[in-house]
């Protein structure tokens, strides 16, 4: 690929010696300073894949404290993954002078301003915070941007960041190159490559979205009229089967801290890893299983994209996510980059199609199992989880009253120190917001409404096209969805 010696020892440091499909396609491409759309499975390297070449053309910049700037601005969906494309970054950049900057919600911002007066290089940033620094940061700007990287711009979009997206693209210059990725294309990602590219290449990377080859899936049955049993089930799987490196994935926040708190009880280590943790606690979770001081990574789907974590076994959903997407990204925190892994997926009666769609995006049929479990183990935990029920509530209860008190408590502080720093608070310029909560929410449901209502115009076209050729199925499931079009 033609890449300088800097870069090149930094990767073979990390042990990197042959490219990925999607870094083989991507960094000659980006090299040529072209913009990119592009679209790879999950564990695919895709962070390496857009930081190489933006590397190596930093490299030849202009250098001086007077041509100072930030020239390359990468934008990921959540905190975790913008920590994960920092740290990687600054690994590949660890022979260079290139320097890099973290700039994401629930850390500084006093601390991030004075490190963006520095005029870092390379900017990692969150859609929100750097409204927020462009908004009320006086020294901080774009004007010399060079290179965007929207990163999971499909997950960005659907957490209501649309507007925020297309503020920032109006800051940058428009003779800059521009890099795409993103798991899913849809109509509302199709309308932002639109806005933000020019002539862009295409490069697809496995558009069939199958699992990892290396992935073995389980998947646990639990009848009708078991669903009560499903705690118990999970438990008894990782008493009896795994015990190390395991991320399990909830539908709720809510529902991940009673497990949190219930594992505890059980003696099995455990940290929680969801939006109502403050950034410091985020981190520390992900330190701590990173470490290996615990075992298990309760979590919502905040954990589920891009967060690549060295040596995770096993996946285990405790339900069955209500899209393939969403399940393609949880089963692909293990297995990653040609490694082997496991995923266990408990199943309800609500969940056989879900469960049809999976096995038929899977890399092979020999990779599907069916699990089960001893129905005896199972009684057995259910009655000792019954048994702890007034135990987890007691440990409910004293975190809700903990947390009541330190909320008072820092309102006491800061009633203080308006009181005590009155003036100065007030002489300092009023901070403007460019979206609310509601907004944002409000933004998220359109999108998810837009994706819907595609997906169904899709269909009608293709039943509608194959009831005028006339065409004749071949399978009872076939003739269902012809007789559906007619009725359309």
């Amino acid at each position: 690929m033609n890449l300088s010696r800097p870069i090149l020892k930094a990767l073979t440091s990390l042990g990197f010696h042959t490219p990925t499909p999607i870094q083989a396609a991507t960094i000659p491409v980006a090299l040529l300073g072209k913009d990119i759309v592009g679209n790879a499975v999950t564990g695919s390297g895709k962070t390496a894949a857009f930081v190489i070449p933006m590397l190596e053309r930093l490299l030849y910049r202009e250098k001086g404290k007077k041509a100072a700037a930030t020239r390359c601005l990468i934008l990921v969906p959540t905190r975790e993954l913008a920590v994960q494309c920092f740290e990687v970054g600054k690994r590949l950049s660890a022979h260079t002078d290139v320097r890099f900057a973290l700039i994401v919600g629930g850390l500084s911002l006093k601390v991030q301003e004075s490190t963006l007066r520095t005029r870092p290089d390379v900017v990692i940033a969150t859609p929100g915070r750097l409204i927020d620094h462009l908004r009320n940061s006086m020294s901080f700007n774009l004007d010399a941007l060079d290179i965007l990287v929207l990163d999971e711009a499909d997950r960005m979009l659907s957490d209501g960041f649309a507007d925020e997206l297309t503020e920032i693209v109006k800051s940058c210059p428009t003779l800059r190159q521009t890099m795409l990725f993103s798991a899913t294309m849809t109509d509302s990602v199709d309308e932002l490559v639109r806005m933000s590219l020019d002539k862009p290449v295409r490069l697809f990377v496995d558009p069939k979205r199958t699992t990892a080859r290396g992935l073995v899936q389980e998947f646990v049955r639990i009848k009708a009229g078991r669903e009560g049993y499903r705690i118990a089930l999970l438990i008894t799987i990782c008493k009896r089967t795994f015990k190390e490196r395991v991320i399990i994935f909830y539908r709720s926040k809510k529902l991940a801290h009673q497990m949190r708190v219930l594992f505890g009880l059980l003696d099995m280590r455990a940290e929680e890893l969801h939006g109502d943790l403050t950034q410091e606690q985020r981190l520390k979770a992900l330190q701590s299983f990173r470490d290996g001081k615990v075992d298990y990574l309760m979590a919502t789907d905040l954990a589920s994209r891009g967060l690549d974590i060295k040596g995770i076994e096993t996946v285990i959903n405790h339900d069955m996510p209500g899209q393939l997407a969403q399940y393609l990204h949880r089963v692909g925190r293990t297995a990653r980059a040609g490694q082997c892994g496991r995923s266990v997926t408990l199943v309800g009666e609500t969940d056989r199609r879900m469960l049809k769609t999976a096995i038929k995006h899977s890399a092979g049929e020999d990779k599907v199992r069916h699990r089960v479990v001893p129905p005896e183990a199972v009684e057995n935990w259910a009655e000792t989880i019954k048994d702890l029920e007034d135990e987890v509530k007691a440990v409910l209860q004293e975190e809700k009253e903990a947390k009541e008190l330190r909320k008072a408590e820092m309102e006491l502080s800061k009633g203080q120190n308006i009181l005590e720093h009155e003036a100065e608070i007030f002489s300092r310029p009023a901070r403007t917001w460019f979206q609310s909560n509601k907004a944002k929410a409000n933004a998220a449901g359109e999108y998810l409404a837009l994706t819907a209502y595609s997906k169904l115009t899709e269909f009608l076209e293709t039943s509608r096209l194959q009831y005028e050729a006339g065409y004749e199925p071949q399978s009872k499931k076939a003739q269902k969805t012809t007789d559906k079009a007619k009725v359309l």
